[in-house]
């Protein structure tokens, strides 16, 4: 399965959780590592743009294309299976539990959940910690400029 991610390009070249372990989001806490990718392109460029405003665009993004071999068992979750409150913002404490206790149970490599931002698409979330992890692959790294007319 081909996943993407929007990152920095300080960041790049690497898969890490860390950033998400400092500060927390939806589905984890502080000191959780996950690595929040997308199923498509679009989906990985909202997820980032909810963030930012024109004002604070940053001009160096990088589309990350990543590999995640077909036979690593993904886990599922729908709609029906996340609390009520999984769409709120700021994002809930329940949804963040969610993603502990996927990384601490260390059953799956991947959770793929639905997208906030997106209705219909999904987030995969990778968990770096898991024995499969090694066998992720970053297969492409391209700049990725922001069309502004998304931020008017």
């Amino acid at each position: 399965m081909i996943v993407f991610r929007l990152g920095r390009e300080k960041h790049g070249t690497s898969l890490s959780g860390i950033g998400a372990a400092k500060n927390g989001a939806r589905w984890n806490p502080i000191g959780i590592e996950l690595i929040y990718t997308a199923n498509n392109r679009s989906l990985a460029m909202a997820e980032v743009a909810v963030h930012l405003t024109l004002a604070t665009l940053p001009d160096d993004y990088m589309m990350i294309t990543i590999d995640i071999p077909d036979d690593i068992e993904i886990k599922h979750l729908t709609e029906a299976d996340l609390p009520t409150d999984w769409q709120e913002f700021p994002h809930p404490s329940t949804t963040q539990k969610i993603g502990r206790d996927f990384v601490n149970e260390n059953e799956y490599c991947v959770l793929m959940i639905p997208s906030v931002v997106t209705r219909g698409d999904f987030n995969l979330l990778i968990n770096p910690h898991h024995k499969d992890f090694s066998r992720i692959t970053i297969t492409s790294v391209v700049k990725f400029p922001f069309d502004k007319r998304i931020f008017k």
